[in-house]
Protein backbone atom coordinates (compact mmCIF):
# COMPACT_ATOMS: atom_id res chain seq x y z
CA UNK A 1 0.00 0.00 0.00
CA UNK A 2 0.77 3.35 -0.88
CA UNK A 3 0.57 6.76 1.97
CA UNK A 4 -2.67 8.01 1.93
CA UNK A 5 -2.97 11.07 1.01
CA UNK A 6 1.03 10.89 0.13
CA UNK A 7 0.06 13.96 -2.79
CA UNK A 8 -0.66 16.36 -0.05
CA UNK A 9 2.23 15.04 2.69
CA UNK A 10 3.22 18.16 4.78
CA UNK A 11 7.15 18.50 5.37
CA UNK A 12 7.30 20.92 7.89
CA UNK A 13 10.75 23.36 6.81
CA UNK A 14 11.69 23.32 10.21
CA UNK A 15 11.74 20.01 10.42
CA UNK A 16 14.14 19.57 7.42
CA UNK A 17 16.48 23.14 8.21
CA UNK A 18 16.68 22.79 11.65
CA UNK A 19 16.30 19.29 13.32
CA UNK A 20 17.35 17.01 10.11
CA UNK A 21 19.62 19.07 8.81
CA UNK A 22 20.93 20.92 11.65
CA UNK A 23 24.74 19.42 13.02
CA UNK A 24 24.33 21.08 16.11
CA UNK A 25 20.90 19.73 17.17
CA UNK A 26 21.07 17.53 20.04
CA UNK A 27 18.96 14.55 18.62
CA UNK A 28 19.21 15.80 14.97
CA UNK A 29 23.12 16.05 14.68
CA UNK A 30 23.90 12.58 13.80
CA UNK A 31 21.11 12.20 10.53
CA UNK A 32 22.43 16.15 9.57
CA UNK A 33 26.07 15.27 9.51
CA UNK A 34 25.04 11.56 7.70
CA UNK A 35 23.05 14.10 5.04
CA UNK A 36 25.47 16.26 4.93
CA UNK A 37 28.19 13.57 3.98
CA UNK A 38 25.57 12.27 1.14
CA UNK A 39 25.29 16.08 -0.41
CA UNK A 40 22.25 17.59 1.80
CA UNK A 41 22.82 21.23 3.02
CA UNK A 42 21.00 23.33 5.45
CA UNK A 43 20.57 26.14 3.38
CA UNK A 44 19.41 24.11 0.71
CA UNK A 45 17.09 21.75 2.68
CA UNK A 46 14.28 22.39 -0.02
CA UNK A 47 16.39 19.57 -2.01
CA UNK A 48 15.62 17.00 0.38
CA UNK A 49 12.07 17.66 0.50
CA UNK A 50 11.89 17.58 -2.93
CA UNK A 51 13.56 14.05 -2.64
CA UNK A 52 11.56 13.01 -0.22
CA UNK A 53 8.29 13.91 -2.32
CA UNK A 54 9.81 12.69 -5.80
CA UNK A 55 11.05 9.62 -4.96
CA UNK A 56 10.36 8.25 -1.38
CA UNK A 57 6.60 8.66 -0.92
CA UNK A 58 6.41 6.33 -3.92
CA UNK A 59 7.39 3.74 -2.11
CA UNK A 60 5.39 1.24 -0.66
CA UNK A 61 4.51 1.29 3.05
CA UNK A 62 6.58 -1.28 5.22
CA UNK A 63 4.59 -0.73 8.84
CA UNK A 64 1.65 0.55 9.91
CA UNK A 65 0.76 1.22 13.51
CA UNK A 66 -2.22 3.02 15.82
CA UNK A 67 -0.61 5.67 17.82
CA UNK A 68 -1.84 8.05 20.86
CA UNK A 69 -2.35 10.74 18.34
CA UNK A 70 -3.23 8.97 14.89
CA UNK A 71 -2.16 6.47 12.74
CA UNK A 72 1.90 6.17 11.65
CA UNK A 73 3.00 5.22 8.45
CA UNK A 74 6.98 4.11 7.92
CA UNK A 75 8.14 3.97 4.14
CA UNK A 76 11.22 2.21 3.74
CA UNK A 77 13.68 2.24 0.39
CA UNK A 78 15.95 4.63 -0.94
CA UNK A 79 16.55 8.27 -2.21
CA UNK A 80 18.99 9.27 -5.14
CA UNK A 81 21.21 12.18 -3.19
CA UNK A 82 23.16 15.23 -4.51
CA UNK A 83 26.10 13.20 -4.37
CA UNK A 84 24.42 10.39 -6.97
CA UNK A 85 25.15 7.41 -4.67
CA UNK A 86 21.42 5.84 -2.99
CA UNK A 87 20.98 6.67 0.86
CA UNK A 88 18.25 3.61 2.43
CA UNK A 89 15.86 5.95 4.42
CA UNK A 90 13.01 4.60 6.49
CA UNK A 91 10.53 7.65 7.03
CA UNK A 92 8.08 8.14 9.58
CA UNK A 93 4.55 9.49 8.68
CA UNK A 94 1.53 10.27 10.78
CA UNK A 95 -2.04 11.30 10.05
CA UNK A 96 -3.36 12.93 13.15
CA UNK A 97 -6.72 11.44 14.84
CA UNK A 98 -9.25 13.97 13.07
CA UNK A 99 -6.54 14.39 9.95
CA UNK A 100 -6.76 13.01 6.57
CA UNK A 101 -3.23 14.45 5.45
CA UNK A 102 0.15 12.81 6.67
CA UNK A 103 2.76 15.02 8.19
CA UNK A 104 6.88 13.88 8.62
CA UNK A 105 7.52 12.87 11.99
CA UNK A 106 11.21 11.92 10.99
CA UNK A 107 13.27 9.93 8.86
CA UNK A 108 16.47 7.86 10.09
CA UNK A 109 18.68 5.70 8.15
CA UNK A 110 18.28 2.21 7.61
Amino acid sequence: MKLPGADKAIIAPEKLRDYLLNPGHRRGGPKARLLQSFGYRRDEWRRLDRDLRDQHLGCEVAQVLQGDYGVRYDIVGPIRTPCGRSLHVRSIWQIDTGMSVPRLITMVPE
